[in-house]
């Protein structure tokens, strides 16, 4: 007879068993009714049983985390690849082509933004108005005359590889009006590349003054010229272009005005100069005649015997590169005033 469950009936009987079944309880029970727990098994049973309950929470939610950032991370690696393949491949003006297109209404964008809706809209109208704005100005993102499939500008790539000028390179020359004494004087300098590669100049180069004669070098300077100043004859200072490609044979212009502050000062001396000619009265006693040249009405001008205005001037020199050879320019009649000078002006 089989012996029924727990709770399902009464205790099994040993009239229930035969004698095999017997004889093997009664060993079982031998062999175990000498063992006994000890002091601390319930101790150990109540503090390893939360134990081991804490560890297999801890273990479930571990793998569950692990699942869920391999489910996130793997999407987000695959669009981020997809969306980086579709850039490198897809032209500048695929954006636009595609929505003037209109056959379906769905295109990669859309799909995009289906997947990422916070971030590939944004990228897309973003990219779609700098390429609009390239075409209207007739630059592409790179410079060039397109929407960046057209060539670099020349100039751009030119300036990008050319060396520096060397002093070797450049050769300058100068020149300058004349002047009263009162007003500015104008002048030049053309510095022009002589040899046979082409070459970047960075500075316009250093202007320095020399005061001879009568000129106090303490009263004459040198500055930059600036819209608004006195030197109103020179190129606004917008037109000035650093840096500048000089390709052989081309030149640049420096240009500067002399800006008188007060006239060269005079001898010392004897006798004053008489007064302006005066009329004589009545006309009878005119000393004047066609023959000696004086108007009638007159009395001839008395002029200093032994003074007059001492002679000053200043020399002008522009030196293009540290140890190239310096050109300069005097200007006359220069004791005291100021020399405005411009940056790199492109030579016709």
């Amino acid at each position: 007879m089989a012996a029924q469950g727990a709770g399902s009936g009464p205790a099994p009987r040993d009239e229930d068993f035969g004698a095999d079944e017997l004889a093997l309880r009664r060993m079982m029970r031998q062999a175990v009714q000498e063992i006994e727990p000890s002091e601390r098994s319930l101790d150990h049973l109540r503090q390893a049983v939360p134990a081991r309950r804490a560890r297999k929470r801890q273990a479930v939610v571990g793998l569950a985390a692990a699942a869920l950032f391999i489910g996130t991370a793997v999407p987000a690696l695959v669009h981020v690849t997809n969306a980086r393949g579709e850039a490198d491949d897809r032209p500048a003006i695929a954006g636009s082509s595609q929505e003037s297109q209109g056959g379906s209404g769905k295109s990669k964008g859309a799909e995009g933004a289906a997947k990422d809706p916070g971030k590939r809209p944004d990228k897309s109208k973003s990219k779609d108005k700098k390429d609009k704005k390239g075409k209207k100005e007739g630059k592409g993102k790179d410079g060039s005359g397109g929407g960046g499939t057209g060539s670099p500008d020349p100039a751009t790539s030119e300036a990008a590889t050319s060396p520096a000028c060397s002093a070797a390179q450049l050769a300058a020359t100068g020149g300058a009006g004349t002047g009263d004494g009162k007003s500015p004087v104008y002048g030049s300098f053309r510095v022009s590349n002589i040899s046979d590669s082409s070459c970047t100049v960075e500075s316009a180069g250093a202007v320095a003054v020399t005061a001879q004669g009568a000129a106090d070098p303490a009263r004459v300077t040198v500055v930059d010229h600036t819209a608004g100043d006195a030197a109103s004859e020179l190129p606004d200072p917008s037109t000035e272009a650093s840096p500048l490609v000089l390709r052989p044979g081309s030149a640049y212009e420096v240009r500067f005005a002399w800006v008188p502050s007060d006239s060269c000062p005079t001898d010392g001396g004897g006798g004053e100069p008489t007064p302006d000619p005066t009329p004589s009265e009545g006309g009878g006693g005119a000393t004047g005649s066609p023959d000696s040249g004086t108007p009638e009405g007159t009395e001839p001008q008395l002029v200093r015997s032994d003074g007059g205005v001492k002679d000053g001037s200043v020399v002008v020199s522009l030196t293009a590169e540290a140890g190239a050879p310096s050109a300069g320019t005097t200007v006359a009649n220069a004791c005291a005033g100021t020399v405005y000078r411009t940056g790199i002006l492109p030579a016709s």
